[in-house]
């Protein structure tokens, strides 16, 4: 699954990423591949991407890795003169034509139909709702329902415009593009953002896990109070950061704290007490790049193929 996390400066802009690529094998079991796969690419000398989820995707009868299709988008396009948002948005349609999202479905929904036929169930219903696909059946004289997804594809985008202003979005497929940072909308100039396996840096930085919405508890406090009072109570957990102060080598230091610390973690945990059996899929080196006005796209640590 991987981490990958930004961290944008008043000297710049950070974007950081593990090295662990992992797979399904042929019965459906999670597998470490790799500690030694590429996350992080320079678009050009202004804008950098990071990606994570689904390392591999069928295209014409052929498995990729899906970083093939970002350098095949850098040789077929005038990405020197791009700025961040076409970017993302040329990259987001690229994902979504070899993906082939429609297709990926459709192929779940008839997987879920022939297992609950397989189990005696009847009456199978499907509701494609928000990118997750919502089933209801009988079995033995009850209703049951359910939802599911297709893996996912998310990655970020972040740099500098040609006039100099720094923009940073996070993709996801399915799904859609979302703003994080832009330098001419006030309060969100700077700021951290992270994409990929965030269950421990969303604890340690917003002060609560995601999950947390799947206890029942929680839910009931949530329909008791209305959502946006909960979410605004919750997000007094988070750590004031300041953001705006921070030094582009403190930015560096704390990517790479959040990607180690996810990795150290997972090396002794296994999930949660309510979802055991999570995948490690933080690991290997951190690759890590900064981008300035100055001197645009540096890598600050990129690992190399080398003997041992």
């Amino acid at each position: 699954m991987s981490l990958v996390i930004n961290t944008t400066t008043p000297e710049g802009i950070v974007i950081a990423a593990d090295s662990r690529q992992s797979y399904r094998n042929r019965i459906g079991v999670s597998r470490i591949g790799s500690d030694n796969a590429q996350k992080l690419f320079q678009i050009n000398d202004r804008i950098g991407v990071g990606i994570t989820g689904l390392a591999f995707i069928v295209d014409n009868g052929v498995l990729k890795n899906v970083s093939l299709f970002i350098d095949e988008f850098i040789e077929n396009n005038e990405v020197n003169d791009m700025d961040v948002l076409e970017v993302a948005k040329k990259m987001h349609e690229k994902y979504i034509s070899v993906y082939n999202i429609d297709e990926q479905f459709k192929n779940l929904q008839a997987n879920i139909q022939r297992d609950l036929t397989q189990q005696g169930a009847k009456n199978i219903k499907f509701n494609k709702q928000d990118n997750i696909l919502q089933f209801t059946f009988e079995r033995n004289g009850k209703v049951e329902n359910g939802n599911a997804g297709i893996e996912q594809i998310n990655f970020l985008v972040a740099g500098f415009n040609k006039d100099k202003t720094h923009e940073v979005y996070i993709c996801y497929l399915p799904g859609d593009i979302q703003k994080k940072r832009d330098s001419q909308t006030p309060g969100i100039e700077y700021g951290a953002s992270w994409l990929g396996q965030t269950d421990l840096v969303s604890r340690i930085i917003l002060g609560f896990d995601p999950r947390m919405g799947n206890l029942q508890s929680i839910n009931q406090l949530i329909g008791q109070i209305g959502p946006d009072r909960f979410n605004q109570e919750i997000r007094n957990l988070e750590y004031s950061i300041q953001w705006g102060t921070m030094t582009l080598q403190d930015g560096v230091d704390f990517s790479d704290l959040m990607i180690k610390t996810t990795s150290a973690i997972q090396r002794f945990s296994d999930g949660i007490a309510a979802e055991p059996g999570d995948m490690p899929g933080v690991g290997g080196e951190v690759d890590i790049a900064i981008i300035t006005k100055k001197d645009g796209f540096k890598w600050v640590n990129k690992k190399n193929i080398r003997y041992h």
